[in-house]
């Protein structure tokens, strides 16, 4: 299934292509597993495909601003609520 690349690296591209066309982490485990993928390598490849794609999101610059309505009897208020995130 793969060539000249690091094995772990190539299970990483697998695992990033296939969670991109909408697979779950499990689906693609089980699929490796059956095909004789030892746990240990998968696992390695799913750490690396975790962080790759940690290190790719966009980082927040602005504080979303959350909205809600409440619906009461039969007029509705509009309330605007901001919420902070911590990390």
């Amino acid at each position: 299934m793969f060539g000249k690349k690091n094995l772990i690296d190539e299970l990483s591209d697998y695992f990033r292509k296939n969670l991109k066309k909408g697979y779950t982490k499990e689906s693609l485990r089980v699929a490796l597993l059956n095909q004789g993928y030892s746990r240990m390598e998968i696992e390695k490849a799913i750490k690396k495909t975790e962080l790759d794609l940690a290190e790719s999101a966009p980082i927040l610059r602005t504080k979303p601003e959350i909205t809600y309505e409440v619906i009461t009897d039969s007029k509705i208020v509009e309330k605007k609520k901001r919420f902070r995130l911590f990390g």
